[in-house]
């Protein structure tokens, strides 16, 4: 019911209340436990990303901001003095599992344009092929009102669309979504399953937890993510953070929500490439490199003969054969002037060219063919 066992790739994100304990150091017994969780679904073989809020709490005590409210200025300097702390809790958690962790410091232009996007995602995929925990976090120290995305499970819905994750848990200060706050209203109930996020489930998410102290999330934050979560084919699940273990708590029927996704985060993407961007320039190719593509490969260099418009890295193109029909849309992972120096080349002449390689000129999993 959870969806835990059977997800390939999941992000967890995490919130302040949970990572820092009352006396504003960290939870390291939390930690500790949670730890435990991660070991556990990596020794089965799924790969997981953490979105870990506590920078700016851990960073208070350390400049001894006990106001409240903190103007800008004063967060992003929190922010700066607690992110090592931060990561030192997180290291010291994962080391006796003997998971590596690394940290990733994320803006909203990171995860909506496209030349970052695309940076962004590698960098992460590199990280879970090596084994790696990354602990992403919102880039506090720089970010602007303009560019911020507010609050981290928003964070953690675009984290989970750059991997393709089929399952984000965001823990909460509840067990789940209740058809009213359960806090104020003691009538209210438990709603384990979520098929559509209609106006009727978005009307019982409640405000942000005043009482806890620290975060900026609430169960509207976290319905807003799971809205994000599926559209890119990724369910989420909402459950009770403050206990040891809660995801092992969840796997052995502690109670949760769980918001289904349509479709699947490969399905997602795809649509999104083929059927969401507009496109910025056309890439020709041969008869050989358009068998290939209805294959599932990627368009190698050698394959292209022509490049026609301008367009950036990262930026939505149309692919079509030598009769000039569209085999397909994708990203392509160079600019028109690079993509253009490349045509027909072997993939290992594409750095003695460039001084660089980007490696094929749209992967697979950024094409969608055409029908």
């Amino acid at each position: 019911m959870s969806g835990l066992a059977s997800a390939r790739r999941v992000v967890v994100k995490i919130g302040s209340a949970l990572v820092v304990g009352p006396d504003g150091a960290p939870d390291s017994a939390w930690l500790s436990d949670f730890a435990a969780d991660l070991a556990r679904l990596r020794a089965r073989g799924q790969q997981v990303l953490v979105v870990s809020s506590g920078a700016v709490a851990l960073g208070r005590r350390r400049l001894g901001l006990n106001r409240k409210a903190l103007t800008l200025p004063e967060k992003q300097a929190a922010a700066a003095a607690g992110q090592s702390a931060l990561m030192h809790a997180w290291e010291a958690a994962l080391k006796p599992h003997g998971l590596p962790v690394a940290q990733v410091l994320l803006t909203r232009d990171d995860t909506e344009i496209r030349r970052r996007w695309l940076n962004a995602r590698a960098t992460l995929e590199t990280l879970l092929d090596l084994g790696v925990v990354p602990v992403v976090n919102e880039n506090d120290t720089v970010v602007t009102e303009e560019i911020r995305y507010g609050d981290n499970d928003r964070l953690a819905a675009r984290a989970g669309q750059l991997i393709g994750a089929d399952l984000l848990v965001l823990l909460s200060d509840v067990d789940g979504l209740y058809t009213a706050d359960p806090r104020s209203d003691p009538s209210a109930a438990h709603v384990p399953l979520v098929t559509d996020l209609d106006a009727g489930i978005e009307a019982m998410a409640g405000g942000a937890n005043t009482a806890a102290g620290v975060g900026t999330g609430g169960m509207a934050t976290k319905i807003m993510a799971a809205r994000i979560a599926r559209q890119a084919g990724c369910a989420t699940l909402i459950t009770l953070g403050g206990r040891a273990s809660p995801l092992a708590a969840v796997e052995a029927g502690a109670r949760a929500t769980l918001v289904t996704a349509a479709v699947s985060p490969h399905a997602a993407r795809k649509s999104w490439i083929g059927g969401s961007l507009a496109p910025s320039g056309v890439i020709r190719i041969d008869a050989g490199a358009a068998r290939a593509l209805r294959r599932g490969k990627s368009l190698l260099a050698a394959g292209v003969t022509a490049v026609e418009g301008r367009f950036g890295k990262g930026d939505a193109v149309v692919v079509r054969d030598e009769a000039g029909a569209e085999v397909g849309r994708g990203l392509c992972r160079y600019d028109s002037d690079d993509a253009a120096r490349i045509c027909g080349l072997s993939s290992a002449a594409v750095e003695a060219e460039l001084g660089f390689s980007e490696g094929p000129v749209i992967h697979a999993d950024d094409l969608a063919v055409s029908a």
